[in-house]
């Protein structure tokens, strides 16, 4: 685990990795971390809005709950970008097979289930 987080630090190792590839695909490789971070950001600020603004919740906590997992999810998502902006920079300049991914289908499972849980918590404000 600590190899891979010191290759995320030293572009050295990273450049002295195969050959250089077109840097079209950096590029994209790139702009593709960017979005996750963008994604990470959003969910940290979500996280922020929920604590502050969201009125209490029928259920106790369950609004400290709410912010404390966007929060974790938002910081989940920004080291995932960068380990996968390694492992596929890697990929690129060995000729290799670009890594595959579950986590977007994961996250996307996580973020629907948020939603729904807090559908059931307005419905139940709602009723009762």
């Amino acid at each position: 685990m600590w190899e891979a987080i010191r290759r995320w630090f030293d572009p050295r190792e990273l450049r002295s990795v195969g050959t250089t590839p077109d840097y079209r695909f950096s590029l994209a490789n790139e702009r593709t971390f960017l979005a996750w971070l963008r994604t990470g950001l959003a969910l940290i600020a979500g996280g922020l809005a929920a604590a502050q603004f969201l009125p209490r919740l029928p259920l106790a906590h369950l609004r400290e709950v709410i912010a404390v997992a966007l929060l974790l999810l938002g910081a989940a998502v920004a080291v995932r970008a960068v380990d996968h902006w390694a492992r596929t920079e890697r990929a690129i300049r060995l000729g290799e097979e670009l890594p595959a991914s579950r986590f977007p289908a994961v996250l996307a499972l996580v973020v629907a289930l948020g939603a729904l849980l807090l559908v059931a918590a307005v419905l139940i404000q709602g009723v009762g």
